[in-house]
């Protein structure tokens, strides 16, 4: 007889948590985090999935429908972003529809979005910092921010005097900017829940409930760039480590209340700066894992769990990375020596991935059979390993 929806969807949850807490599922679970690659399987753009929902819906549940995983990944908060773009002047991407091709995906734009000498505004008062800074650095249609008051300075009947600010004409076209973004964002993220709904109705549960940073890359990424953070590790290292340890209850707390709204436990954790080819051992140690690991135990303490994936190569990592909870976590890793991270690991950690990018676009089915069948019989060994693509199912990746 065949299997209801509500009877594979406990089934699928089961495989997964077995595979977190290092027991031996009835079989692997596949978690592929596909994005654009539902554009091109699909015979649709790029740009019609940031701009069209329908599309973007039609495109992401033919493709679980086609490739059945065990979890899917919600689209709409990663994709279908177009329209929000386009209202706030984001100058931080290009995307299809705002200057890149409409076959293309989207991009980040890093630059130094705080300056090197501006680490004394963020650590004083970093909501400021982000709303009268930052923010209108990023956003073109936000820069009349820059004339609001510092709020905690207007105190008393000062703040009554001190909301003349919001009818100045620049400040009043950003808020009412604010206004429109908040509409659209509240429509997005509404059809996020509806297919939420949908997708548990066909028997699949969601991979993830939130998004947490690395403090170190949450400063790289976000606010100094790659070259400035790295400069920074020589010319104002102390600066630099009380910046992460500001950044750790931020990241965290943003971390939890998501999970929370969504009801989904699993928060996805994608690193960048910590590789073997960005920084030595020492600074790993010094920079990067020390709040990485808060932030991690910080969400395991609030019973959710991490799902860190090391992207590039972080083999000479394995056994610094080795020191959390047993059975509490997910390690993904792209291009680090996952056989070995099975030997340090195996017993401390879930480990995902990682069939390579460039086996998935240019390999062969043969190929890609005998690769993923290496990694079922040596890392699914015993249990506690999900399969999944080195970096998700790329873009370019042949469907066949």
């Amino acid at each position: 007889m065949e299997k209801s929806p509500e009877e594979r969807y406990r089934e699928r949850v089961k495989r997964v948590q077995d595979a977190v807490e290092l027991r031996e599922p009835d079989r692997v679970p596949f978690l592929p985090h596909f994005s654009f690659f539902a554009a091109r399987y699909a015979g649709m753009s790029c740009e019609e999935l940031m701009y069209d929902y329908d599309k973007l819906e039609e495109a992401h549940l033919k493709v679980v429908q086609d490739f059945q995983p065990d979890m899917y990944v919600n689209p709409y908060p990663l994709m279908a972003l177009g329209g929000l773009m386009d209202v706030l002047g984001a100058e931080a991407f290009r995307w299809p529809g705002g200057g890149l091709d409409p076959y293309l995906p989207y991009q980040y734009v890093e630059k130094e979005y705080m300056k090197g000498e501006e680490y004394d505004d963020f650590l004083f008062d970093p909501t400021d910092f982000m709303l009268r800074i930052c923010l209108p650095r990023i956003y073109g249609a936000l820069k009349p921010l820059q004339g609001l008051p510092y709020l905690p300075s207007v105190y008393y009947t000062r703040f009554l005097s001190a909301t003349a600010a919001l009818g100045e004409p620049e400040i009043t076209e950003a808020l009412k900017v604010l206004l429109r973004a908040g509409e659209s964002a509240r429509e997005m993220i509404s059809r996020a829940v509806a297919y939420n709904r949908r997708m548990k109705e066909f028997g699949f549960p969601s991979q993830f409930g939130a998004t947490a940073y690395a403090p170190f890359d949450y400063i790289g990424d976000l606010l100094r760039g790659t070259r400035g953070i790295m400069l920074d590790i020589f010319r104002v290292p102390d600066k630099l480590i009380e910046a992460l340890e500001k950044t750790v209850p931020i990241v965290t707390r943003g971390a939890v209340n998501a999970a929370r709204t969504t009801g989904v436990s699993t928060v996805f954790m994608p690193l960048h700066k910590g590789i073997d080819s960005f920084m030595s051992g020492d600074q790993f140690e010094t920079f990067y894992w020390p709040t990485l690991k808060k932030v991690i135990l910080n969400l395991i303490e609030k019973d959710l769990t991490p799902c860190v994936f090391f992207e590039g190569d972080c083999t000479s990592r394995l056994e610094i990375i080795a020191d959390i909870p047993k059975g509490k976590a997910i390690y993904q890793f792209e291009a680090s020596d996952i056989f070995k991270a099975k030997d340090i690991l195996g017993d401390r950690v879930c480990i995902r991935g990682n069939v390579p990018g460039a086996l998935l676009v240019a390999g062969t089915p043969e190929e890609v059979q005998i690769y993923c069948r290496q990694l079922i019989e040596k890392v699914g060994k015993g249990g506690g390993f999900i399969m999944d693509g080195g970096v998700g199912i790329p873009d370019e990746a042949r469907a066949e």
